[in-house]
């Protein structure tokens, strides 16, 4: 992989001398075709990648780069730009209907959003975007065309893969369609470099879509460390949520569908209620999002689950909420649950350990990397509720442990500020540029 970002997203110092030879790129098209930065995470597609794109834009900005981020219109009477951020600004594109207009449905109105984007590009001097950067595959293939087009690298991050999705299926949840594995593979070979968030996934792209090493650079996500941090800790966010100050709160915060796995949640506690009633007095199990994806065919299914488990007394379903109430729902639990099948990353792992709660997750995708196994949380092999209970008996019987291990957690987030990660990634924007360069004065293209 590439040499200059290392395993926390810092740059090494002789590379990041050589970078800075380099001019980086003044301003660069951002697309994100499926789901709007301005949307409410939480709610239907929206979830880490809108965090991800907010905080890494306005992050680039502050370094001088500015960033013009072009999303689908989903609403009528949207203004065509809105300024998210100074230096970052979101273009809206008429592509398709505005409302009932599902993911899958996307790739048809590729070449009319393609065709807004172009629009845009039109009513500006040549050269006015230096670098495209785009999220999820819909928006590589815009990407793809973009760039070539305006003679200009392509930057990608996945985000998801089809390929690492389809091999780790949730029970129920629907295959990812051949037409996004062709696209992917193609959006591979077109990038001039692609961002993974770890290690695993940039081996992920090369054992599964032959991506060229060399173009693979590992950039962590961040995390708003202003925003989630300890701040007046467990008690008084408990307070302000109408919590019991000495309840066991294990929190599901994200988007309700099969490869979220809340419903494994929902069976642990099932399970650890079976062996110890007793807990039942004393346990709040906080569900705090809305249903999304392959979720949405069954939007209740999840309350009907908790029904017939007899756990749904003890269970609060709560809507997506903003980011100053997720970091008070955070610091509320005791423990945050991810149970994924499948994780690019993590963000909510890390975003919850920067409020000092430690967390329990599948050992999947980068959540290896966002915790640290015994010490900021526990990691667990597979989706057995059992095994899920099993930890959260530790914390049930070990009130402490929560502050301890919470301790570790808020300091091991550290090491996941954004300003890190835009760093590394306008180092990565400087690099393919130099390899643009060099391919397209390359007599042999």
């Amino acid at each position: 992989m590439s040499q200059y970002v290392s395993r926390l997203g810092r740059r090494s110092p002789s590379a990041g001398a050589r970078l800075r030879l380099y001019r980086r790129p003044r301003r660069v098209a951002m697309l994100s075709v499926h789901t709007s930065p301005l949307h409410q995470p939480g709610t239907g597609d929206a979830g880490g990648m809108n965090v991800y794109i907010v905080e890494l834009a306005q992050r680039l900005a502050a370094l001088n780069i500015e960033v013009e981020i072009f999303t689908r219109a989903t609403a009528g009477g949207l203004p065509p730009a809105v300024e998210l951020a100074p230096g970052v600004l979101v273009r809206h594109v008429d592509a398709g209907p505005y409302e009932g207009l599902a993911k899958e449905d996307l790739p048809a109105q590729l070449c009319a959003f393609t065709h807004g984007v172009m629009q845009a590009w039109a009513g500006h001097r040549p050269g006015h975007y230096d670098l495209v950067h785009s999220h999820y595959w819909l928006s590589g293939h815009v990407g793809w065309l973009a760039a070539q087009r305006w003679g200009v690298p392509l930057v990608h991050a996945m985000h998801t893969m089809a390929k690492v999705k389809n091999a780790n299926l949730a029970d129920g949840d629907t295959p990812e369609p051949a037409a996004r594995v062709i696209g992917e593979t193609q959006i591979v070979a077109a990038a001039d470099r692609l961002i993974a968030n770890t290690a695993e996934e940039a081996g992920e792209l090369v054992r599964h879509y032959a991506a060229d090493p060399a173009k693979v650079a590992v950039v962590h996500p961040g995390v708003n460390l202003e925003r989630f941090r300890p701040a007046d800790g467990r008690a008084a966010a408990r307070a302000r949520l109408g919590l019991p100050q000495d309840a066991l709160i294990p929190l599901f915060a994200g988007r309700i569908q099969p490869l979220k796995a809340p419903d494994v949640l929902l069976r642990a506690v099932a399970v650890l209620l079976d062996e110890r009633p007793e807990l039942r007095s004393r346990i709040v199990v906080p569900v705090v999002g809305g249903p999304s994806g392959s979720g949405l065919a069954k939007p209740e299914g999840l309350q009907k689950l908790a029904a017939r488990l007899g756990v749904a007394d003890v269970v609060r379903f709560r809507p997506p909420v903003g980011q100053e109430q997720l970091a008070d729902w955070f610091r509320a639990a005791s423990v945050l649950v991810m149970p994924s099948y499948s994780e690019s990353f993590g963000l909510v792992a890390v975003e919850a350990q920067a409020t000092g709660t430690p967390v329990l997750a599948a050992s999947v995708g980068g959540l290896p990397v966002a915790v640290r196994d015994g010490e900021t949380g526990f990691l667990v092999e597979g989706h057995d509720p059992a095994d899920y209970a099993r930890v959260l008996r530790r914390f049930a019987d070990a009130p402490e442990l929560s502050a301890r291990m919470g301790a570790a957690a808020a300091g091991h987030a550290q090491s996941f500020g954004w300003d890190t990660a835009a760093a590394a990634t306008a180092d990565v924007y400087t690099a393919a540029t130099q390899s643009h360069r060099r391919r397209v004065r390359s007599p042999h293209g």
